[in-house]
């Protein structure tokens, strides 16, 4: 019977449990995107607190893409040695390190009140094939800092999930249309990394099981993304899904839970899932009675970095984050450790 504190190896990664830290936006890089010793600390002490993965916080792949303030860069070999320490820090208490990484253009237009144009016709192939690449390279500074793999953001309405979505591609080339076509960019970055890294490194991607928006990519979308990369070798999947959908469920936990049982049915690769993990206790039913392998949380992570290692210390009770949201609010600290 599988344990949610089991070793396991994904590709040749191997994880000391089950649990994720998902990525989440901290704002404590500096402006430019390099390690803040500030940043370095909070992985420290999640490095410590007993989880088998960390993925970081999304970070840009062009240096004038900002999402968000003070997020963390890998646009240029400027950031390789500084990211080294990190992975050697992380790497010393046992635990594994994956970063994420993000196109998020669109994404700050939308944020800035700006109608998005998503992948239009007017976008030309050039500017397709420099985002390509400019993944492919992002990723093999990744791993040349000695991370354990490199994780596509394609959820959350970043570029790569627009290009998904009907409601922001209306192209009529091969990049828009049918379904085959609205995943050829997600497909094309995955076979541009998995081209530059090779086929030892862990190449996992963050995807919505659906917008949730009238229009938007859907739930069947989402599953043919997974059956393609699937097929093409990637190594984890990461179900989440669009529109906040866990803000209006505060009261149920494992919010995408339905979606990636299904998702793990129809794929190899190992599904991890995440929304609203709370209860050791609901994890450990999910991976008894569903192909789900992993579990990753975000917020609970803010609350408490050592969560793990109590849960491994034999507390069963759920995490004390109540999903209130404030640390988005709070300079990214939890209000209940003020």
């Amino acid at each position: 019977m599988n344990s949610l504190f089991d070793v396991t190896k994904i590709n040749n990664m191997e994880l000391k449990n089950r649990f994720v830290r998902s990525a989440t936006y901290e704002g404590k890089a500096c402006k430019d995107g390099h390690i803040t010793e500030e940043l370095f600390d909070l992985y420290k002490d999640l490095a410590k607190g007993g989880t088998g993965l960390i993925i970081t916080s999304y970070t840009t792949v062009f240096k004038d893409d900002k999402p968000a303030p003070r997020i963390l860069g890998i646009y240029d070999n400027s950031f390789i040695e500084e990211y080294k320490k990190l992975t050697d820090m992380v790497h010393s208490n046992n635990c594994k390190i994956i970063m994420q990484i993000v196109h998020g253009r669109e994404y700050i237009n939308r944020k800035r009140g700006i109608e998005s144009p998503g992948l239009t016709n007017d976008m030309s192939k050039e500017d397709i094939n420099n985002i390509v690449k400019a993944f492919g390279e992002a990723a093999y500074r990744v791993k040349e800092a000695n991370f354990d793999g490199v994780e596509i953001h394609a959820a959350h309405g970043y570029y790569l999930n627009m290009s998904l979505s009907p409601l922001y591609n209306n192209r009529i080339d091969e990049y828009g249309g049918s379904i085959e076509n609205r995943a050829r960019l997600i497909l094309d970055v995955y076979d541009e990394i998995r081209k530059k890294v090779g086929s030892d490194f862990n190449i996992f991607i963050k995807l919505n099981c659906s917008d949730f928006k009238v229009g938007g990519a859907s739930f069947d979308d989402c599953k043919y993304v997974c059956r393609e990369l699937d097929k093409r070798g990637i190594n984890a999947i990461e179900i989440s899904g669009g529109d906040r959908i866990w803000e209006k469920e505060t009261n149920k936990e494992s919010v995408y839970k339905d979606y990636a049982e299904e998702v793990a049915e129809e794929i190899e690769a190992p599904v991890i899932l995440v929304g609203v993990n709370r209860n050791i206790c609901n994890m450990d039913r999910i991976l008894s009675t569903s192909k789900i392998q992993y579990f990753s949380m975000a917020r609970p992570f803010v609350c408490e970095p050592d969560l793990i290692n109590k849960w491994v210390n034999g507390l069963t009770t759920k995490s004390k984050c109540v999903s209130c949201g404030n640390c988005f609010k709070n300079n990214k600290n939890c209000i209940l450790n003020l």
